[in-house]
């Protein structure tokens, strides 16, 4: 019988390919991840790309005869997006944009070729007819950019033959999932055309001289990962998360990959009926303003990529009402949760197997930044206790296992956010100080080196 080389598994999971179905992926373990592919056909060619500029032939090089210089960068004309890539836009990149259904994905990447005048952008909606973007468009920007054109096509060979004539420096595909390929015969939004047209996009914003660079929104499952294979990560130059609460304002942009920048930088949004608005100093919004003789409340500097922000930690205590307590938290990790408050019962005295405990980030971020240890040891024992802690006090360090304040970065940095927004005394741990300047900050720095010096100075 006669072998068909036209169809291979690929894991959803981490894209490893396999020639026949596996039940478990031998790469990443994960089991019924294996999906169907069909390759492309050997009696089809693959979609001709226009070159613009000519081909630049490739050889070899020794790595010492190779010039590093520094990435030519795009201004995107939002701040936020800047930060987010590292700079602006690198000539000749793909970008793929992910997010759930309606959280603003469209919205951000059409406004924000809306204010590049200076550059020619296709923009290519799969999903909207063309008076739909111009009704949207509309409410986004008065004075749309000449430079701006709009294609609803769905063909990726079509898509090539307006790219040749139009011949732009900026193309947006939206959504990558409604995009097909004549070389193969499975439907739009398959595994094996997500695959195929991306990487066709890949050598088209690569082959060229006067490169273009090419951003696809691309929707995501159920479980929050992009729709498609793994590999559609591994092919492009940078991955951005678009997430966001849908009962909130705020949304955030984080960089999950990034070849020219950090994926350490998030960027805030708040949604209004205009489009998206920057929000520059996310500190002021995030914050309760009436938090005054509240308890569970605590109030963390943090670091997230190159920039503090002030986070409000809110925890709620109370008596598990039946018989096995429970441990929730909201935009925080749930087994450090579990972590602090066994490091709580152990060295510092509070008994809380028979408590439930709520966490909740405010605002619907999710921050990962381990000087979030401190307020959440702090809300917990607030509202445990029933004690507000004053409203001019905030914190930040980690916590270790035997109760003891480990140093964080930057803490210079997190002190001066602080004091610009009017707090007065701040925790930081002991051995973090060492090198600060204290002597410009008229905020108070008070050193801690265990969990249970923190409580005596919140709480008397």
């Amino acid at each position: 019988m006669k072998k068909d080389n036209t169809t291979a598994y690929v894991c959803e999971q981490c894209g490893q390919e396999s020639p026949k179905w596996l039940g478990r992926c031998p790469a990443c373990g994960q089991w019924n991840t294996m999906r169907e592919i069909h390759l492309s056909s050997p009696r089809k060619s693959s979609p001709s790309l226009p070159i613009v500029g000519g081909r630049a032939e490739a050889s070899p090089l020794p790595l010492r005869e190779i010039q590093a210089h520094e990435e030519p960068r795009i201004d995107m004309g939002d701040q936020e997006l800047n930060r987010v890539l590292g700079g602006g836009l690198v000539p000749g990149s793909l970008i793929l944009l992910g997010g759930e259904p309606g959280i603003g994905k469209s919205t951000l990447a059409l406004q924000t070729v809306l204010r590049l005048k200076d550059r020619r952008v296709l923009y290519v909606s799969g999903e909207e007819s063309a008076r739909q973007i111009k009704l949207r468009a509309d409410r986004l920007c008065a004075s749309p950019s000449e430079n701006l054109l709009i294609l609803c096509e769905t063909s990726l060979e079509d898509i090539y033959r307006h790219i040749e004539k139009v011949k732009p420096q900026i193309v947006v595909v939206d959504s990558i999932q409604t995009i097909s390929s004549e070389v193969l015969d499975s439907t739009p939004g398959s595994l094996s055309q997500i695959r195929e047209c991306a990487a066709s996009l890949l050598r088209f914003a690569k082959s060229g001289r006067e490169a273009c660079s090419v951003i696809l929104i691309g929707h995501i499952t159920k479980d929050g990962t992009l729709a498609g294979p793994k590999v559609l990560e591994h092919i492009v130059d940078c991955v951005l998360q678009f997430e966001g609460d849908q009962h909130y304002m705020y949304r955030i942009l984080r960089g999950m990959k990034n070849r020219f920048g950090s994926t350490s930088e998030l960027g805030i949004y708040e949604m209004r009926q205009g489009g998206l608005l920057q929000v520059t100093n996310p500190g002021e919004l995030l914050l309760t303003e009436a938090r005054e003789g509240l308890s569970g409340i605590a109030i963390c500097s943090a670091i997230e990529g190159i920039r503090p922000l002030l986070i409000e930690t809110q925890a709620l205590v109370s008596t598990a009402a039946y018989g096995t307590a429970q441990r929730s938290a909201t935009g925080f990790d749930g087994r450090r949760l579990g972590m602090l408050l066994a490091v709580l019962e152990k060295r510092v005295g509070f008994k809380l197997v028979q408590k439930d405990v709520f966490l909740n980030i405010a605002g619907g971020l999710r921050v990962t930044d381990p000087a979030m240890d401190l307020s959440v040891v702090a809300a917990v024992i607030s509202s445990n206790v029933d004690e507000a802690i004053g409203t001019d006090v905030c914190m930040c360090g980690e916590v270790g296992l035997s109760g003891e304040i480990r140093p964080v970065s930057r803490i210079g940095q997190r002190a001066r956010e602080a004091e610009k927004l009017g707090f007065g005394r701040m925790l930081v741990p002991a051995q973090g100080l060492k090198g600060i300047d204290t002597s410009r900050l008229r905020l108070k720095l008070i050193p801690i080196a265990r969990v249970a010096e923190a409580v005596r100075e919140l709480f008397g």
